[in-house]
């Protein structure tokens, strides 16, 4: 009996100890058990069927799929391009000069001497030029002498076409002077007065005479004073050309070294002979268009048949003796500076 009572004994103590952990496994706390039941419990649908919500926690929590969104993907607003208002302002321009006859060609050579950021002041300058009664072709070809022109202030270039109106150079003659001499527009006034000055106080020519002149030899215009009227002095005293023939034969467009090399050859060659005071010469004098507005070679052929080796020699010599004279003449001039110092 004592042995069986130890057996039951140690049966419960084994026991005991299992039915312990089963309990701590199987058993809840009670809030837990009341979450436990609430799942379980059944919920009834509009339509009168049971279904089984599940209450999950926040983060267990299931969106309804019809709810679900996608992020806004916002794009980039498209910013409008600031319009240049030079490039529109120079297309205005260009479309002008295509109307006013100016070619693509013309157009190129144009953009290429176009100076500042300024296409409406160009656009006057060349429609002043139009006006002027200049063509496209002859506009471009001045604007390339001077691009200057560009520059300047409408005003300017109007009131100076006034002025050389009122000298006689109209539209035709005007444009003559523009396309050889583009300069008289950008030339200071006083300069154009100088000249007009001399020719009419100091060479004696009349208004008409003048601007033939200007119309005929434009570059006078950019001629120092002193040597335009020495010049007109050679022709007139050394050679014996009158004021008509001065005008009429264009003299005073060509190089004083031209005219004196011409003259004094065929004057030591004995085929030019200076006239009297009654305009007489024993030689028959050549024309002066023979003489300067023929090329180097048809005037030694023509005029003073002579080689052209024998005309090179002259040159030389004739350079020399210029030479010769200029430092005598200063050798005469410093005597004389010295005597005023002393005085």
């Amino acid at each position: 009996m004592a042995a069986l009572g130890r057996q039951v004994l140690d049966w419960q103590l084994l026991v005991r100890p299992t039915w312990a952990c089963l309990a701590r496994r199987t058993s809840h706390p009670p809030e837990q058990r009341r979450t436990t039941a609430s799942l379980r419990k059944p919920t009834t649908a509009s339509g009168g069927a049971s279904l089984e919500a599940f209450s999950a926690g926040p983060r267990d929590r299931v969106q309804d799929p019809r709810r679900r969104t996608r992020p806004v993907q916002c794009r980039p607003e498209k910013r409008s391009t600031p319009v240049d208002s030079g490039s529109l302002e120079l297309e205005k321009v260009i479309s002008s000069l295509l109307d006013m006859g100016f070619t693509d060609a013309h157009l190129k050579d144009l953009l290429g001497i176009l100076p500042g950021p300024n296409p409406q002041q160009w656009l006057d300058i060349v429609s002043e030029l139009i006006l002027l009664g200049l063509n496209p072709e002859p506009a471009c070809v001045v604007l390339k002498k001077s691009p200057q022109l560009l520059k300047l202030p409408v005003t300017q270039m109007k009131k100076r076409s006034s002025y050389l109106r009122k000298l006689g150079l109209e539209e035709g003659k005007l444009r003559r002077v523009l396309h050889h001499c583009p300069e008289v527009f950008t030339m200071h006034q006083r300069d154009i007065d100088d000249i007009v000055r001399l020719l009419k106080e100091k060479c004696l020519f009349t208004t008409q005479q003048v601007t033939e002149i200007l119309h005929r030899c434009p570059g006078v215009l950019r001629e120092d004073p002193r040597e335009l009227e020495y010049k007109f002095q050679y022709a007139y005293f050394r050679m014996g050309v009158k004021h008509l023939d001065i005008v009429r034969t264009d003299f005073l467009q060509y190089s004083v070294n031209k005219i004196k090399q011409r003259h004094i050859y065929l004057e030591r060659l004995g085929r030019y002979q200076t006239p009297d005071k009654k305009g007489q010469t024993q030689v028959t004098n050549p024309l002066l268009k023979d003489i300067l507005r023929v090329s180097e070679a048809e005037f030694l052929s023509k005029t003073a048949c002579s080689s052209a080796e024998e005309f090179e020699v002259f040159k030389k010599l004739l350079a020399r003796e210029e030479e010769e004279e200029e430092e005598e003449e200063e050798e005469e001039e410093e005597p004389e500076s010295a005597s005023e110092d002393k005085d």
